[in-house]
């Protein structure tokens, strides 16, 4: 016996309401831009780096319209004209399907039905299409054309914001004054917050300790010091 606790990788209930999303300088023009009621061509592109917020940004906007929120990756399992009969789409993280023909089919011919048809099409990506590496020429001059809007790097406020929610997702509770204290050290990415809150979830958990000072500096340690993919 180490004294040590076993962990299970239980999944996590986030709350992604529009009450549940923060807005700070980095995001209300991205906000502002979906809330519009008028899109360039009734499509728009919005962009982020990882877990920037696009998803939950979208979701609100799917849930506020009555819009089916697709992953791209999952384009194949539902034909184009069942989509568009909602009369809004969502497709997520639309960037994942670049190079994979069958998909990037799919995505053109969803677009050009919501186009004729005059159906909303919000589609989220990490970044431009220029980037994406599009095998299909029409699907890439098409997204190309499309309007876009991006959720800039979190400010502290949000950053802060951000930490609260996810701990408050995992039920933990911190200190006050550790928010600020990992704001002012870590790196001012999503992504990198999520890890650090996950990190930090499970050593304290498994060593059986309150999530402090200390512990968040060991934790912050290990990540910068752990290997880059």
């Amino acid at each position: 016996m180490t004294g040590k606790q076993l962990i299970f990788d239980l999944p996590l209930r986030s709350s992604q309401g529009r009450e549940d999303f923060y807005v700070a300088q980095a995001n209300a023009l991205a906000l502002a831009t979906l809330d519009g009621p008028a899109w360039p061509a009734g499509r728009m592109l919005l962009l982020g780096d990882h877990s920037a917020g696009k998803t939950h940004l979208a979701q609100i906007w799917a849930d506020e319209h009555r819009a089916p929120l697709i992953p791209a990756t999952e384009l194949t399992e539902f034909e184009p004209p069942f989509l568009a009969s909602a009369g809004a789409v969502v497709i997520d993280n639309a960037d994942a399907i670049a190079g994979q023909r069958d998909r990037e089919a799919q995505l053109f011919h969803l677009h050009n039905l919501c186009q004729a048809e005059g159906v909303r099409l919000l589609l989220t990506a990490s970044g431009p299409p220029r980037d994406w590496g599009l095998v299909l020429p029409d699907l890439r001059s098409r997204m190309e054309a499309t309007a876009s809007v991006r959720i800039l790097a979190p400010d502290d406020a949000l950053l802060a914001a951000v930490l609260v929610k996810m701990f408050a997702d995992r039920q933990i509770h911190v200190p006050v004054t550790l928010i600020p204290w990992l704001v002012s050290r870590m790196d001012r990415k999503m992504a990198v917050a999520r890890a650090m809150v996950a990190a930090l979830d499970a050593r304290s958990l498994e060593e059986k300790r309150a999530i402090t000072r200390p512990l968040a500096q060991q934790v912050l340690d290990s990540l910068r010091n752990a290997p880059q993919n």
